[in-house]
């Protein structure tokens, strides 16, 4: 295991400590934390919420870090823009990812060519996150995102992370965990794409 990697990891586990102190109400920590500059509101225990102001400032463009796609190939992830886009940030071992994974595999097969879905992975192997996306029944396009680049650049605070890019690479929106149903809403609004269409 590389060093960024677990780094990476490190990092990620001592985030899930530091929610589960506040979940479970140790009020020195939460107080700490509250009285910070944190973007997260945790009303529900192992769920990531955005505050009303999201991680991201909207408009901003759509960040150009490397990515690998599932063949290894490296590229720039400003060249993804050009359609509407859902880009969902996850990993495996994460439950709230593990559970809106089929909502978005079945948004994605509902909305045809009108929007594109691109999950972005900055923690797991190349076959371990495409065994599990297939599992889950996704079909749109994976990446890697081994430096956590384009997570890093995206403001990432906790997963699942949804960013929507518009066709000019603007971000209009993000979310924290989504259901179908929430998920269609936000493609509605910000694409004016409709359930069931093409465009």
């Amino acid at each position: 295991m590389n060093r960024a990697l677990r780094l990476r990891l490190f990092a990620l586990a001592m985030g899930v400590v530091m929610v589960g102190l506040i979940a479970v109400g140790a009020p020195e920590v939460r107080d700490a934390i509250v009285d910070g500059d944190v973007d997260a509101v945790l009303t529900n225990p192992g769920e990531y919420q955005l505050s009303e102001e999201g991680a991201v400032e909207t408009r901003a463009v759509f960040p150009s870090a490397d990515i690998i796609d599932v063949d290894g190939v490296t590229i720039d992830s400003s060249d993804l823009i050009g359609t509407p886009m859902v880009v969902n940030l996850w990993f495996a071992a994460c439950p709230p990812c593990q559970r809106e994974m089929p909502d978005f595999a079945a948004v994605n097969d509902s909305v045809g060519d009108s929007v594109k879905f691109v999950g972005i992975n900055p923690v797991d192997s190349s076959s371990a996150m495409t065994e599990f996306a297939a599992r889950m029944g996704v079909t749109y396009d994976l990446y890697q995102d081994p430096m956590a680049e384009l997570t890093d650049a995206l403001g990432t605070i906790g997963f699942p992370y949804t960013v929507f890019v518009n066709e000019r690479g603007q971000i209009v929106g993000d979310a924290g965990v989504l259901t179908a149903d929430e998920l269609m809403a936000l493609i509605s609004e910000y694409f004016g794409i409709e359930q069931g269409t093409d465009v």
